[in-house]
């Protein structure tokens, strides 16, 4: 995967797959230290720890329609590449938190994709799942939390297309304007 944003969204779905009802995405960029950090945090059943360290093994996984997962080797594999990490931590019964840390300069660091559309599809989609992306900057930070966005809807269905319009162009603006490296 070439953008932060699908290896997200194949995180979260790992997530989801957990029966997570919280997942929490955090992005921050520190360019000062040269670290760009990427953190998914959901509350799902976790992973038990025989299985932490297979996880990171494309040839390891609990899907039964196919015998590879390549998500999480790939993410590592990019996250090494950039000469940063990829760490795994889960508690069964609490959740898992992935963290990596890409070198911010670094030529091979993914770029972040569309960030907007993924969020905007996954609380449109998952509607009973609450979701909470932070991204931080030099420039400042936005918090994106869905539970705030169904409050405001005041009635209106999350599923409509224009509410996620409205998502993706609120986003975007936030975003922009906290200056966050595309």
């Amino acid at each position: 995967m070439k953008e932060l944003s699908l290896h997200i969204l194949d995180i979260v779905n790992n997530s989801i797959t957990a029966g997570a009802s919280l997942i929490q995405i955090t992005i921050r960029e520190e360019e000062e230290a040269n670290s760009y950090f990427l953190i998914v945090t959901d509350n799902g059943k976790g992973i038990p720890m025989e299985m932490v360290d297979k996880v990171i093994d494309p040839f390891v996984t609990s899907r039964s329609t196919r015998k590879v997962g390549l998500g999480l080797p790939l993410l590592k594999q990019n996250a090494e590449r950039t000469g940063g990490y990829f760490h795994l931590e889960s508690v069964v019964g609490e959740g898992t938190t992935v963290t990596c840390r890409f070198e911010f300069r670094n030529f091979d660091r993914p770029a972040i994709g569309d960030i907007s559309g993924v969020i905007a599809m996954l609380t449109c989609s998952f509607t009973d799942i609450d979701f909470i992306y932070t991204h931080f900057t030099s420039h400042g930070e936005y918090v994106f939390d869905s539970r705030e966005v169904k409050a405001a809807l005041d009635g209106v269905s999350i599923t409509d297309p224009s509410v996620r319009k409205f998502l993706i162009e609120m986003i975007d603006e936030n975003l922009t304007e906290i200056k966050i490296n595309r």
